[in-house]
């Protein structure tokens, strides 16, 4: 297709005959005037041989970056003539401008950076090449030729909570997350109201690593949790197989995120929260190659859930009884129809300030700026 452009657009057109050989006047009468032929600019994004994915860490993380290569490789399968371009590891600086402008040099013309920390990078490299799509993995800003995705993962935290607040026998979950963006202490609140709608006396003890994958300092911050009597822990990291090892090994339970990693903990297993995003990839893909992406939910912030199937409830682990099982399941069936909203007012934070007032439901763009951690949080914002 390119080839046949540049010939085209090279090729000299043939020389007009000799004006002696008809009367000036004549010509001018018999030769009607002729628009410019302008040729259809390509659709943004269209004519690559290639698609590029970014990871923040390595595809067997049994996490958030596992759930991004495996939503990659459905992908592959459904475009087969693409080649899919993958980088694990892509630290969230300029390294990441460096891998992306590599991948548009190798031929994609569809870039996922899949990283929090990528949206900036890509925002620049979005600047020098409109023709390139990107489609960043839970960020809010947006470009020409950038758009964002993500989804209501706090659905599935919050019934995750429940889980964890029937489960508990100390009342006093763990939490062990990252850095405090505005997603994370939104599943820190989502997990801590699920808890404390069955126990409202439970706490979550929350503690920032500052890494979105430093095993060490996962290691670290469980056994910490579990000193203070935590007997249930629960984490927002890229990587969870430290944590999830760590607290089997040592007799506590475990809630899940981002990937099914039940077969680290047999015992202690509770459920979890797992992206799907091998559909949702797919569609995106084929609106850019079709040409409509520009005019889609996709060119903006799109947020998908558990309708859709980009969010689901992990399996449960073998200890969780049954009658809690179908609870969750029937309180899923409540949240999807819209007949119970996690965050319905009144919800108040750590201090005692009414955040969400009675009756009122925050939408999606409102919870995706929470900036609080809600009563029953122990453990304060970094600054």
């Amino acid at each position: 297709m390119i080839f046949a452009f540049v010939l085209s657009a090279c090729t000299t057109p043939a020389a007009p005959a000799p004006a002696a050989e008809q009367p000036a006047a004549d010509t001018a009468a018999a030769t009607p005037t002729e628009a410019p032929v302008v040729e259809a600019a390509a659709a943004v994004g269209t004519g690559g041989s290639a698609i590029g994915f970014l990871y923040v860490g390595p595809c067997d993380d049994f996490g958030y970056n596992q759930a991004a290569c495996a939503g990659a490789d459905a992908v592959g399968a459904a475009f087969p003539d693409m080649e899919i371009l993958e980088a694990e590891n892509v630290p969230e600086n300029q390294e990441a401008e460096r891998v992306m402008e590599t991948m548009i040099r190798q031929g994609a013309k569809i870039i996922f950076p899949t990283s929090y920390g990528h949206l900036d990078p890509a925002l620049e490299v979005a600047k020098r090449h409109p023709d390139v799509v990107f489609l960043h993995q839970g960020g809010q800003k947006t470009a020409e030729n950038l758009g964002t995705y993500f989804g209501t993962i706090w659905e599935t935290v919050y019934l995750s909570g429940v889980a964890a607040g029937h489960m508990s026998k100390t009342a006093k979950l763990g939490y062990i997350v990252a850095f405090p963006i505005p997603q994370v202490l939104l599943n820190i609140n989502a997990f801590t109201l699920g808890a404390r709608s069955i126990n409202p006396e439970i706490q979550t003890v929350v503690v920032f690593t500052a890494s979105w994958c430093d095993p060490g300092q996962q290691a670290e911050a469980t056994n910490s949790l579990i000193a203070q009597g935590v007997d249930v822990i629960t984490q927002h990291q890229d990587c969870t197989k430290t944590i999830i090892e760590t607290a089997e090994r040592n007799g506590v339970l475990s809630v899940g995120y981002h990937a099914d990693a039940s077969a680290l903990a047999p015992e202690g297993w509770i459920t979890g929260s797992i992206w799907d995003w091998s559909e949702l990839y797919a569609e995106i893909v084929a609106s850019v190659e079709d040409g409509t992406w520009k005019d889609s939910l996709y060119s903006g912030n799109y947020r998908t859930g558990v309708a859709e199937g980009a969010v689901k409830l992990a399996p449960f682990g073998k200890n969780v009884p049954q009658a809690v099982q179908d609870e969750i399941v029937a309180l899923q069936e409540k949240i999807l129809s819209g007949e119970f909203f996690p965050f319905e007012g009144p919800i108040v934070d750590q201090n005692g300030v009414e955040r969400i007032a009675a009756g009122v439901r925050l939408s999606v763009g409102e919870l995706e700026a929470t900036n609080y951690l809600i009563e029953g949080v122990v453990g304060t914002i970094p600054q």
